[in-house]
Parts: C-alpha cells; sequence; structure tokens
C-alpha cells in the first residue's frame, strides 16, 4: 500500500487537472457538455486511478490501475 499524497505521479497528475480545468475554461460555451466535460473527466481520471490503486494491497493491482490512469491520458 502506497501514500499517495507522496507519489511524484500523482501529485503531477493533480497539477495537470488543474490545467486543463483552466484551459478549457477558454473553450466555447458550446462544448460545455460534450468536448470540455470529456476533457476534464479524463483529467480527473488520472490521479483518481491513481489513488485508487495506491490503496490496493498488491504491486499488481497498483499496476492495472496505473495502466487506467495512463488509458486515461490519450
Amino acid at each position: 500500500m502506497h501514500n499517495f499524497k507522496e507519489l511524484k505521479i500523482w501529485n503531477n497528475s493533480m497539477d495537470l487537472a488543474v490545467e486543463v480545468y483552466k484551459q478549457t475554461g477558454n473553450f466555447p460555451s458550446e462544448e460545455k457538455f460534450n468536448l470540455i466535460s470529456q476533457i476534464r473527466r479524463s483529467a480527473v481520471s488520472i490521479p483518481s486511478n491513481i489513488a485508487e490503486g495506491a490503496g490496493r494491497n498488491y504491486d499488481k493491482e497498483f499496476n492495472q490501475f496505473l495502466g487506467i490512469a495512463r488509458g486515461s491520458s490519450f
């Protein structure tokens, strides 16, 4: 089990999520429920999956959640 708040990858992904929210705030309002929503959900999914995986008991499970987080970045 890892303390996710001490993981550099989690902190970097939180910084990314904050930046995504800032940047998508400049998108056209007609994209609010489409493109903006999708991009923001993907950005939040990254640190969320890292944190969830860090709470697992086995490194294999943690690695699985890291893979899911990575997939959210595409």
